[in-house]
């Protein structure tokens, strides 16, 4: 691979003798990885059920490895059911280091595709808030998407830029993740195209980025709280420098320790004019030491605890219509009204504690229970994601190896004759292997698919 002289320079500078090595993981293949949805089944669960060849990555707990140039997981219906998510193995250090306690306010700042965002939900276990932001809706679309899939319910997906952002939540997030946009070292050999963008935006374009957001963020986050900054490349500009910089303009903020894996590299000081050891704390991957990418991460702490600031909340729910009451019968956990929300056709379920949101760009507040049609109430694919088969009623469950799951992914029609009685009706939530996929609606032995268009396998 044809790497730019001038990147090579520099990583000469930063590795010294290790040079020759970290030029010989180009010749080696990549690493993909997977990622299992620990809130909706456990690690060993999962490898009970796994179909195919997996192997543990070393410092994620719910990490594997997979064989990507002979295996599609994207493909099978677990992967539609949530049950897992697929990132490159250090992408997943992030979010795998910071701290989430149940209860907590989690921002994820520049949070698509969604790999990142959809950990921190999943740790969350439904409890507290996730806010997912990204600044391209584009993106931020497809966050969306991966978010539902993984039946995250207690969440604000959002497109602002984050200046805006800090104007509304002064001080209220308990966690905040920052993967920043970077100029993508790291990424090199998994992506050879990176290697152009550099040479079209390298560090000097991204540091100024970086700064910006990181001090944006820091609004946001209350006293005690903790930041993780990361990215996925290896000059000083865009990683210690920044830190530092925050430190600089924010001296409150102190560096905490990661959890440490042997392959990790610790950062280095003397990227910056005035080094500040503390700096040693954070953690740099490099990929000629660890099966996986090049990445950056800094763990920060905002000072001392505080009580959290209370701030303006939205004004309480509505009352709940009757056709949805009628729908929630065979649903087994109650509605809270003061948590509904009810614009135009669409009904929404809100976390709890959150301040007014009129003026923010927002593509979902709060789990999307359904619509509202007339003298019907018809469910979302969001709300099959987020239920567990127990929590259903009226079920309908294949096995992975049932071509009908497949008809179904795909929008078809089925013929469930043989799994339901004469005469019964109404909707019902697909499984695959006991995990949801969708609705349908049933009559006379056939099963109409709801399964949302724009998921559907092609």
């Amino acid at each position: 691979m044809n790497l730019p002289s001038a990147f090579e320079e520099k990583m000469q500078g930063l590795l010294g003798e290790e040079m020759g090595a970290y030029l010989a993981c180009y010749e080696e293949p990549r690493y993909y990885g997977l990622r299992v949805n620990t809130s909706k089944i456990s690690v060993k669960e999962f490898q009970k059920i796994c179909p195919f060849e997996i192997t543990p990555i070393p410092w994620i707990e719910n990490g594997f490895y997979y064989d990507g140039e002979n295996l599609s997981p994207a493909k099978h219906p677990y992967y539609f059911a949530g049950l897992y998510y697929l990132q490159e193995p250090s992408a997943m250090t992030p979010a795998s280091r910071l701290p989430i306690e149940p209860g907590d306010r989690v921002l994820d700042l520049c949070a698509a595709p969604g790999g990142k965002a959809t950990e921190l939900g999943a740790r969350l276990l439904g409890t507290g808030l996730l806010a997912a932001n990204d600044i391209s809706s584009s993106r931020a679309k497809g966050l969306l998407k991966n978010i539902e899939v993984f039946g995250i319910g207690n969440v604000l997906v959002l497109s602002e830029e984050p200046g805006r952002l800090a104007q509304y939540f002064p001080e209220y997030f308990d966690k905040i993740l920052i993967d920043a946009p970077c100029s993508g070292e790291g990424m090199f050999r998994k992506d050879k195209k990176m290697v152009k963008a550099w040479e079209e935006h390298g560090p000097e374009y991204f540091c100024n980025i970086q700064k910006s957001i990181i001090l944006q963020a820091a609004q946001m986050l209350r006293p005690g709280g903790m930041l993780l900054y990361s990215t996925c490349t290896f000059d000083g500009r865009e990683n210690e420098q920044v830190v530092g910089w925050l430190r600089e303009c924010c001296p409150e903020f102190r560096i905490s320790k990661i959890a440490p894996y042997e392959g990790f590299c610790q950062g280095i000081p003397e990227v910056l004019e005035k080094p500040d050891e503390e700096l040693k704390k954070t953690v740099r991957i490099f990929p000629h030491k660890m099966k996986g990418e090049g990445h950056y991460l800094a763990l920060l702490k905002k000072g001392d605890a505080a009580g959290r600031d209370v701030l303006p909340v939205r004004a309480k729910g509505v009352k709940i219509p009757e056709t949805v009451e009628e729908f929630f019968k065979d649903v087994s956990f109650e509605l809270d009204s003061t948590r509904l929300d009810i614009r135009g056709e669409r009904v929404y379920y809100m976390p709890e504690g959150l301040p007014d949101l009129r003026g923010v760009r927002f593509l979902r507040t709060g789990l999307l229970l359904g619509e509202l049609k007339k003298n019907r109430f018809e469910p979302s694919q969001a709300l099959a994601m987020h239920l567990k088969k127990e929590e259903y009623r009226h079920c309908i469950d294949f096995t992975a190896k049932d071509e009908r799951v497949f008809k179904y992914l795909k929008g078809e029609t089925l013929d469930v004759e043989e799994m339901t009685a004469a005469g019964e009706k109404g909707w019902r939530l697909v499984c695959v292997d006991g995990y949801p996929l969708g609705f349908g609606k049933l009559g006379g032995g056939v099963l109409k698919n709801k399964y949302l268009p724009g998921w559907r396998l092609c």
